[in-house]
């Protein structure tokens, strides 16, 4: 099976080691990898601050950069959630609502496309451990994946597995909020930690980048004993 690598902004400026783990772990479970050099940003920061027609420019060239696609797989449920916008954005325009239609149908994010696409909830991942999970607004909310992710961590060798309390609360990130809201933002983001520490998990584990930057910069300004890891990295663990 040909999956095309959507790696994101984020991913590919500060977490580099999300996209080394996501295509490992995609190619151990069979799959050939392809990556358009021509991807650059969704658009999404620009869309979500109200700059709809600025941020067509890039939607376009994201729109054409996985046209040839097969699957498109992302390692964030934020960034899978934009391109299932695009055909809401483009609608009434008949040539890029379609295009943005094809690409919304065969976009996934990561743990949806494990367990929903390959049909596999365990990826032979070992990892020893305390943890618990943050659930993305955007892709528990938005994109509706909720299940997979915890399917596949429950299988992780070696992990102890602890429920989030509160997990359905916002980690104060959300983009540009975070920088508009920079009070209420820091607010939320100490509540989350305080969650965290509830759980006497050892590691923290989260799905997009966003949230695990934002969360992962308290708890290491805190000096709190938490290690924080993309699940692509954890499912990628032997």
């Amino acid at each position: 099976m040909k999956v095309t690598l959507f790696a994101t902004c984020l991913v590919d400026m500060f977490q580099g080691n999300v996209g080394k783990a996501t295509v490992e772990l995609l190619e151990r479970l069979g799959c050939e990898i392809d990556f358009p050099t021509s991807q650059v940003c969704c658009g999404q920061p620009a869309y979500n601050s109200g700059y709809v027609e600025e941020s067509k420019g890039s939607m376009k060239n994201m729109i054409k950069a996985f046209e040839d696609a097969e699957y498109v797989v992302t390692p964030s449920g934020s960034c899978a959630y934009m391109f299932k916008e695009y055909p809401h954005i483009f609608k009434g325009d008949a040539e890029w609502e379609h295009k943005a239609q094809k690409l919304a149908d065969k976009t996934y994010e990561l743990t949806d496309f494990i367990v929903n696409v390959l049909k596999i909830d365990n990826v032979g991942a070992r990892l020893e451990g305390k943890a618990t999970y943050h659930t993305s607004c955007h892709m528990t909310r938005l994109l509706g994946v909720k299940d997979a992710p915890i399917k596949l961590l429950k299988n992780v060798e070696g992990l102890e597995y602890v429920e989030l309390p509160g997990k359905e609360r916002c980690c104060g990130f959300g983009g540009t909020f975070s920088v508009k809201m920079g009070n209420i933002s820091g607010q939320m983001v100490d509540e989350k930690v305080c969650n965290v520490e509830e759980t006497e998990a050892d590691i923290l584990i989260g799905a997009d980048a966003g949230c695990l930057i934002n969360i992962g910069g308290r708890i290491n300004r805190t000096g709190k004993p938490i290690r924080v890891m993309h699940i692509a990295e954890v499912l990628n663990s032997r």
